[in-house]
């Protein structure tokens, strides 16, 4: 059994140290956070690529992205051709009032039109002001960041190694093509003149 107020001593003596330290809160308002560069702060939307295939909304464990469509006819690219029918999104929003910030929707997108900015001050007043529509959401792809530099020391992506040999490949059939054209041009002009 220990002695009677030791823990009150204890704690005395806890604030008494922390009391002569210098203390380490951000003004935050005034003075801005550093954040690192994977932050997770609001979903950007990139438009142009999004096909409404609906993976985000289907994936998404809170049900939190609302997207509406509908198809239009394209006519063919080429005489002959037929006609073919694509989604148009007409709304694409996403309730950050129930988001967890899990991130799956970015990840199932399998044509990059979500993307993490780092923004993190989009509080409202009413909480249906929360839900932000696509051109809410389109605003914030300006705050994405550019992604990181590749790390010089790792080794080449497959696919562009399998470019990059395929490209050699072929500038070498090119250059023993055109080695064999020189040659035979040469040779039949050396022919032509004996004769």
């Amino acid at each position: 059994m220990g002695i009677p107020g030791s823990g009150l001593a204890k704690g005395l003596a806890v604030t008494l140290r922390t009391m002569t330290r210098k203390s380490h809160t951000a003004q935050y308002p005034d003075a801005q956070p550093e954040l690192p560069p994977r932050t997770r702060g609001v979903i950007g939307l990139f438009e142009e690529n999004c096909t409404v295939c609906m993976l985000c909304a289907r994936e998404c464990p809170d049900w939190c992205i609302y997207i509406d469509s509908h198809k239009e006819t394209v006519p063919p690219a080429a005489p002959g051709g037929r006609e073919r029918s694509r989604n148009v999104l007409d709304r694409f929003a996403i309730d950050f009032a129930l988001c967890m910030y899990c991130g799956i929707c970015i990840e199932v997108c399998p044509f990059d039109a979500l993307f993490w900015s780092p923004e993190f001050e989009y509080a409202e007043e009413d909480i249906r002001d929360l839900t932000h529509e696509r051109d809410k959401l389109r605003a914030w792809m300006w705050t994405v960041p550019a992604p990181p530099a590749l790390d010089p020391r790792a080794e080449e992506p497959k696919e562009i190694a399998a470019a990059r040999k395929a490209a050699d490949k072929l500038a070498a059939a090119e250059a023993a093509a055109e080695a064999a054209r020189a040659e035979a041009e040469s040779g039949s002009d050396g022919n032509g003149a004996a004769s």
